[in-house]
């Protein structure tokens, strides 16, 4: 049962009595009845609302369901449309089987205490599972900060450093600047002077963009976000899980 609170249901009583309300009139104008007869069909209404307020709750919590499957419809069609983009594009960094029988997708962003948090179970969950790749989606959405260390990731992907400048990125902990995402770029073996040439390129800002458009469709409203077969998973989940939706995957 979904809880709402009483400040939040007021409104939504409101606008549901007055659609009510409202559809009445439609009712008793098609019929052609006198106004009385509608001022009477509107009380019957307001009547059986006021001694029945649940009839309300049922309504908002119904429409609530059906908004969430019309939106989980629509992230599957995207998903479904958008699959070459998702596990194909070139210019997405990868690791693990580039032959794997399930690909899982991350979108995540340096600044997200919760993608740091799952980050070692992703690396076990490729370490474990040698038919497996995973796929980095950069979706910077914290900050302009998030943005910089994002260009700077994909810039590293030049170099062959991409891994290791995502690594020495997200194990960063604290806030993030451009100076301390060039130093830790140079920790992990980067040329900075050519990062920061490379930073500005179109196929990086290409990336990031794809990434954004992507995200919208699939309705990926923070991070992390993962795409595990043709399972979509918002937010954080354990690595038992993460192994759960493999499993699934390749069995389906």
């Amino acid at each position: 049962m979904i809880r709402i609170h009483p400040a939040a249901l007021a409104p939504k009583a409101l606008l549901l009595a007055a659609a009510l309300a409202a559809f009445s009139p439609a009712i008793v104008q098609a019929q052609a009845v006198d106004e009385a007869q509608r001022k009477a069909i509107e009380g019957v209404v307001r009547d059986y609302l006021m001694k029945n307020p649940e009839v309300i709750l049922e309504a908002i919590e119904a429409l609530q369901q059906r908004e969430k499957t019309a939106e989980a419809e629509r992230a599957q069609k995207a998903l479904v449309d958008n699959k070459a983009a998702l596990f194909q594009n070139p210019a997405d960094p990868a690791i693990g089987n580039a032959l794997g029988d399930v690909t899982v997708v991350e979108f995540f962003d340096y600044q997200c205490g919760y993608c740091k948090a799952v980050m070692a179970d992703t690396q076990r969950l490729v370490k474990d599972d040698p038919k497996l790749r995973f796929v980095f989606k950069e979706f910077p959405i914290l900050g302009p900060a998030s943005v910089v260390a994002a260009r700077a990731a994909l810039a590293a992907k030049a170099q062959g450093k991409y891994l290791e400048v995502h690594n020495a990125l997200m194990g960063h902990r604290g806030q993030l600047d451009e100076d301390t995402i060039y130093r830790l770029a140079k920790s992990a073996g980067a040329d900075v002077e050519k990062l920061k040439k490379d930073m500005d390129s179109p196929e990086v800002m290409k990336v990031i963009a794809t990434n954004q458009q992507l995200a919208e469709q699939l309705g990926i409203r923070g991070t992390p976000g993962f795409i595990i077969g043709d399972a979509l998973v918002p937010g954080a989940i354990k690595l038992d899980e993460m192994k759960r939706l493999v499993g699934a995957a390749r069995k389906g």
